[in-house]
């Protein structure tokens, strides 16, 4: 006990600071005399133990930033000498905790202080919690010992018993930081201080297990590097002896994506992307399967022609003797194409080539029927203009992907059919053709049609992104030249993005004039014949084109000639025929057959379909061009009592009322007509169209419907010359329709020679070719009653009407 109230003594110290460094009870530790400061509070110790027994004592205080710690550590002056390098030392062992008080007076120039020992005794035996306490620290600080191969510290941490003693032993630790020993030295219960110090052991091996973790990870990941870059070395050598074996030449540079890159002329944010691409295959190994994908997609955007342009040829004069040796008659696309290339000559002229970032393309749409010259027209064009060409075929598309591409990460991924497009022209600023561009569909897969909104629109397509590509591709430069035969069946957004060009068919000379000039050579040349060997008139042509076929087009015309020559061949070859051999327009029915389509005027009148009354002659547009549309009434017998409209072939919603407006018309101003209305009201009205496998729908055969009504119930014949379109209103008006051009190049063809069209479509005449206008009486009316008046025959003086009945 006199031991223990001496601890409580209290204390007048010399005081010996400690920069950044804490020294805890236990601890033996050398002091460098060469500072101020410690030689001093040494001295000092050193002075006063002259007065008193025992080694001269000192109190270590630490000074974290110029700031004493409130607790110090008594320590003893062992010894004073020289340190290992020369310098003069002490060597100072630390006793126990000490309070520091109020600062006093003492010998020498050092700081003395009062203090008083602090209370660190534990309870004997130790409680059980204390003893597992002090169990776990023995277990982590000698398991972090034998880490660091310290075996020889183990059993000494091992023999300590104090929990004061043991918990001041963490002192030596290096991993714990000058502000975690100062608070260890501040915490005076040893159990708390134990706990303090066990938690600190805790954190720093869960830390230095996860740093192992990490430098095991990286350390496998760089012995695999290196392992692999060994394998690929020794690859390389073996391929290299192997090329050297068989006489083959060093790899091009084409296996080197990175100079490929750097060398190519790209735009400078497809360079980023491609070298971005470039870093990701070099880290990635040859079993990833995203090397494959990289190197693809590197290809592709190697192969296309980022900077590539072809330079228009500016020869308007040029252009337009090209189209018209190549096509005859399209004198709309013609001069459209002439246009586009004067006002782009002009823009270039005075600087104005490329604005807002785009330049100066073209989206034109030609609308016509099958075999006008549609897909070959845009060839033509390219040549014109000296540009590459390309035709895109879009019938029966159903994928979106097809236009925008696949996402790269998809097997077997392609980029769009229009970077295809760019890709395989080799430039820029191409012509593509996207033909029939109406028989796009849609399904689950998506609407191809919507794709192509961004494609065709001038204002968007210079930022084109394709979701294979990824970067942006300009297509302000492009022609797109678009073909459909039917424009309803063309989204109404992606219409209106397009310049609508119609092509309406040729005429009859037009057609000659094709025949002789592009498909006789062509057919000649397929048939092995030289024009030397077979010639045909123009007779025999004009006649092939009039009464053999019945076409807007000239694909029917062209089998024929093709017909034709292959039976003068054949003949030929079996003795029957010499050449050289002229053939005319009587040689046809015997080399081909007879004629399929012999125009109604030339009929005999018994044979015509106009022969009697109750049927008219009227014009109508189908996918194929403007047709004849013959369409037939009749009266029921009174005594079947079948009352009422009956209407047949295949009639749409709109012709049914046009049919029933007809029919009201007639009922309410039969007495004006004079036409004998009583017959309508108890005898049924049965109207047909022939042809009924064939849909018809749409307006503008009510005057038609109308006129062979009226001539049924007058018993008055129908011209056979006059074909008739247009729409009825209840007030017997003709309204306006269209398709004007199609039906009278259709009425031209079947040999009519006057037809009857309303009076508000006469701006459309304009559009139809002089020679056909030359050769068809057109009228223009605005009331059934002129129309009825000019299409039907005077009546036989003293002869009563016959009206047909129905069986």
């Amino acid at each position: 006990m006199a031991a223990e109230s001496n601890a409580f003594t209290p204390l007048t110290l010399p005081v010996l600071p400690l920069d950044d460094e804490v020294v805890l009870p236990g601890m033996v530790v050398p002091l460098d005399l060469s500072d101020s400061e410690v030689r001093a509070a040494v001295e000092a110790a050193q002075a006063a133990a002259r007065s008193e027994p025992g080694k001269p004592r000192v109190l270590l205080v630490p000074r974290v930033d110029g700031t004493y710690a409130k607790t110090g550590v008594l320590g003893t002056v062992e010894q004073v000498g020289r340190l290992a390098d020369g310098d003069p030392g002490a060597l100072v062992r630390g006793r126990g905790r000490v309070r520091i008080g109020a600062g006093t007076t003492g010998p020498g120039a050092a700081l003395w202080v009062e203090g008083a020992r602090t209370d660190e005794s534990v309870p004997d035996p130790l409680p059980g919690q204390v003893a597992e306490l002090v169990k776990e620290y023995k277990a982590l600080a000698t398991a972090w010992l034998r880490k660091r191969g310290a075996w020889q510290v183990v059993d000494r941490v091992q023999a300590i018993d104090d929990v004061s003693a043991l918990a001041d032993n963490s002192g030596y630790s290096p991993f714990l930081t000058t502000e975690q020993k100062v608070e260890l030295l501040e915490t005076a219960d040893p159990v708390a201080r134990l706990r303090l110090a066990t938690q600190q052991l805790r954190d720093h091996l869960a830390e230095q297990e996860v740093a192992e973790t990490i430098a095991k990870d990286v350390q496998e990941g760089v012995d695999k590097q290196q392992r692999e870059f060994l394998l690929r070395r020794q690859l390389e050598a073996v391929r290299k002896e192997l090329r050297e074996l068989n006489g083959e030449q060093e790899g091009e540079e084409s296996d080197d994506y990175r100079a490929r890159v750097e060398a190519a002329d790209l735009p400078e944010k497809v360079r980023e992307a491609a070298l971005k691409e470039v870093d990701k295959l070099e880290r990635a190994s040859d079993q990833s399967p995203e090397g494959s994908w990289i190197r693809t997609w590197l290809d592709t955007v190697l192969e296309m022609p980022w900077n590539e342009r072809t330079e228009d040829a500016y020869d308007i004069q040029g252009a337009k003797a090209v189209l018209d040796a190549e096509h005859a008659g399209l004198q709309d696309v013609k001069e459209r194409i002439t246009e586009y290339l004067a006002v782009r000559k002009r823009r270039g002229d005075r600087g104005l080539g490329v604005i807002g970032g785009r330049r100066g393309g073209a989206v034109l749409a030609l609308v016509g029927p099958p075999g006008v010259g549609k897909t070959s027209l845009g060839e033509s064009v390219a040549h014109a203009m000296g540009r590459k060409f390309v035709r895109v075929a879009l019938g029966g598309v159903r994928d979106e992907a097809e236009i925008r591409g696949h996402r790269r990460t998809y097997v077997g991924a392609l980029p769009g059919r229009i970077v295809r497009a760019v890709k395989e022209a080799g430039s820029m600023n191409p012509v593509v053709l996207l033909d029939e561009i109406d028989k796009v569909g849609s399904d689950f897969r998506g609407d191809p049609a919507a794709a192509l909104l961004e494609v065709l629109d001038p204002a968007q397509n210079h930022t084109f992104r394709d979701h294979y590509l990824e970067v942006e591709l300009d297509l302000s430069d492009v022609v797109f030249l678009a073909t459909a035969n039917v424009l309803e069946a063309i989204p109404e957004a992606l219409a209106d993005r397009m310049e609508i060009v119609r092509l309406d068919g040729y005429t009859e000379d037009e057609k000659v004039v094709i025949a002789r000039d592009h498909l006789l050579p062509r057919q000649l040349e397929r048939a092995g014949l030289d024009r030397e060997e077979v010639t045909v008139d123009e007779g025999a042509l004009r006649r092939l084109a009039g009464e053999y076929t019945r076409e807007a087009g000239v694909r029917t015309l062209e089998r024929s000639i093709a017909r034709l020559l292959r039976k003068v061949a054949a003949q030929h070859e079996l003795g029957e025929r010499e050449l050289p051999f002229t053939v005319t327009d009587g040689d046809l029915r015997d080399l081909i057959g007879r004629p399929h389509h012999v125009p109604e005027s030339a009929q005999d009148p018994a044979e015509r379909r106009t022969s009697v009354p109750g049927v008219a002659t009227g014009l109508a547009v189908t996918g194929a061009g403007g047709d004849v549309l013959y369409v037939e009434a009749s009266l029921a017998d009174p005594e079947t009592g079948a009352a009422g409209l009956t209407l047949t072939g295949q009639l749409g919603d709109v012709m049914k009322e046009s049919a029933q407006i007809a029919l009201s018309f007639l009922r309410s101003h039969g007495a004006e007509l004079e036409l004998p209305v009583a017959d309508l009201k108890d005898r049924g009205v049965h109207i047909h169209f022939p042809a009924g496998a064939v849909p018809k729908d749409g307006p503008s055969a009510g005057i038609t419907m109308t006129t062979a009504l009226a001539s049924l119930l007058s018993g008055r014949l129908v011209r056979t010359d006059v074909a008739m379109t247009g729409e009825v209103s209840l007030t017997g008006r003709v309204l306006p329709i269209g398709g004007v051009k199609q039906k009278l190049l259709a009425a031209h063809r079947a040999g009519v020679t006057t037809v009857i069209v309303p009076k508000r479509n006469e701006p459309d005449l304009d559009d139809v070719p002089a020679e056909v206008l030359e050769k068809l009486d057109v009228h223009t009316v605005t009331d059934v009653r002129q129309v009825l008046e000019l299409a039907l025959a005077p009546a036989a003086s003293g002869a009563e009407p016959e009206v047909p009945v129905a069986a």
